[in-house]
C-alpha cells in the first residue's frame, strides 16, 4: 500500500476510465462505473484496490485475494473470485503499470511546473551565466555552473552539482548528490541519488616506467527518456562520446565504460558491467551481474542472463548465457550434464588382493 507521507494519490477512478487507458477489457457483468481508489499487491489489497496477476506463481493469492478489481491474462479468469471485478489483458504487468501512473503520476514525472518561475533554493549556488527554464527547481545545496542550461520543469535535487556547460532537457528528475560533467542530457530523463555522469574513463597507456594517463575528450550524450538507478557510473569518451540510447532503463550500481554505445529502449540490471568501447543494439536485456568486454557488441534484442560474461559479440535476438557466454540452450545443456557428473556415485575400490 502506497505511504500517503510519501506519494499523492490522484484517484480514484473508474473501472472504465482504467480500462481505457491500459487497453484491457471489462469481463462480463462489471460495472464501469465503478470507483477504484488504488493499487496494491495481491495479497495486501483491499475492496477499493486495483491488483494484478502476471506471474502464476501468485495463483493461490488471485484465489483468495481481497482485492475490488484486478488486471489479469483471460486464460486466468476462471481461478477468480466470485465477486472479483477483471479487467483481461494479454500483457497484464505492462496494464497495472499504466493504471499505477493514473492513480500515480508524479512517481513517473519530475513535476508539474509548467508556466511557473524557477525557484531556486537560497542555499543553492546557481552561476550568473546559467540558463534556467520555467518551473525548474533547484533545491537545498545544489550547484550549478557557468553556461549550463536546464530546460522547463526539470528539478535538480540537494546538493547534486551539474558542471560547467552541461546541458540538462526539459521535465528531468535529477535526484540528490548527482554529479553531472561533460554531458548533454535529453528530456524526461531520471537520474537516481548518487548517479555519475561524466567522470574520467578508465584509460592508461600502460608500461615502463609508469602508467601515462590517457585524456578523455568525450562527453556523455543521454537521449530522451532515460532512467538511470542509484550510484550506477557513466564515464565520459575517451574521444569518441558515450551514449545511452532513447528510452533506456539502467538500475542501481552498474558500471558503463567509455565510449560504450547503448541503443533504444534497452534494459540493464544491477551490477552490471560494460568495458570500453562495447555496444549494445536496441532492445538488449542485460541481467543481474553481467559483464561486457570491452570493443563486443551484442546486438539488437539479444537477452544475457544473469551473471553472463560475454567474451564475443552476440547475433540479434539470442539469448546467451553462462560464464563464457554461449547460447543459452548450449549453456542449460552443459549445467545439466555437469549436475549429472556431481551426482555419480563413487567407484567402490577393492583392496583385496
Amino acid at each position: 500500500m502506497a505511504d500517503k507521507r510519501f506519494f499523492t494519490n490522484s484517484g480514484p477512478c473508474t473501472l472504465a476510465d482504467i480500462a481505457t487507458r491500459v487497453g484491457a477489457t471489462l469481463a462480463s457483468g462489471v460495472d464501469g462505473q465503478r470507483t477504484i481508489a488504488s493499487v496494491a499487491a495481491l495479497g495486501v489489497a483491499g475492496p477499493n484496490d486495483l491488483s494484478f496477476l502476471d506471474n502464476p506463481k501468485y495463483i493461490n493469492q488471485f484465489e483468495n485475494t481481497s482485492a475490488g478489481a484486478c488486471i489479469v491474462h483471460p486464460r486466468f479468469a476462471g481461478r477468480a473470485p466470485a465477486d472479483l471485478a477483471m479487467l483481461l489483458s494479454d500483457q497484464p504487468y505492462r496494464a497495472y503499470a499504466l493504471a499505477a501512473q493514473m492513480f500515480f503520476p508524479e512517481t513517473v514525472k519530475a513535476t508539474d511546473t509548467f508556466g511557473m518561475r524557477a525557484q531556486v533554493d537560497p542555499r543553492a549556488a546557481v552561476h550568473p551565466t546559467a540558463k534556467l527554464g520555467t518551473g525548474v527547481t533547484i533545491e537545498p545545496g545544489a550547484s550549478v555552473g557557468a553556461d549550463v542550461e536546464i530546460g522547463n520543469g526539470t528539478v535538480i535535487g540537494a546538493n547534486s552539482s551539474i558542471g560547467k556547460a552541461c546541458t540538462v532537457g526539459k521535465d528531468c528528475a535529477i535526484g540528490s548528490n548527482v554529479t553531472i560533467s561533460h554531458a548533454h542530457i535529453g528530456d524526461r530523463v531520471m537520474l537516481h541519488p548518487g548517479v555519475r555522469i561524466g567522470q574520467d574513463g578508465f584509460g592508461f597507456a600502460m608500461g615502463l616506467p609508469r602508467h601515462e594517463k590517457v585524456p578523455q575528450l568525450g562527453r556523455v550524450i543521454i537521449q530522451d527518456d532515460v532512467e538511470i538507478g542509484a550510484n550506477s557510473t557513466v564515464d565520459r569518451g575517451a574521444g569518441p562520446d558515450t551514449v545511452i540510447g532513447e528510452g533506456s532503463k539502467i538500475d542501481n550500481l552498474v558500471q558503463i565504460g567509455h565510449n560504450v554505445e547503448i541503443g533504444r529502449h534497452c534494459i540493464i540490471a544491477a551490477q552490471t558491467g560494460l568495458a570500453g568501447s562495447a555496444k549494445l543494439g536496441d532492445f538488449v536485456v542485460l541481467a543481474a551481474q553481467v559483464g561486457v568486454t570491452g570493443h563486443l557488441t551484442v546486438n539488437s534484442g539479444a537477452q544475457i542472463a544473469a551473471r553472463g560474461a560475454v567474451v564475443h559479440d552476440v547475433p540479434a535476438g539470442q539469448q546467451y548465457g553462462g560464464v563464457p557466454a554461449k547460447p543459452i540452450a548450449e549453456w542449460r545443456r552443459e549445467v545439466v550434464e555437469l549436475r549429472k557428473l556431481g551426482r555419480r556415485p563413487k567407484p567402490v575400490v577393492n583392496d583385496e588382493k
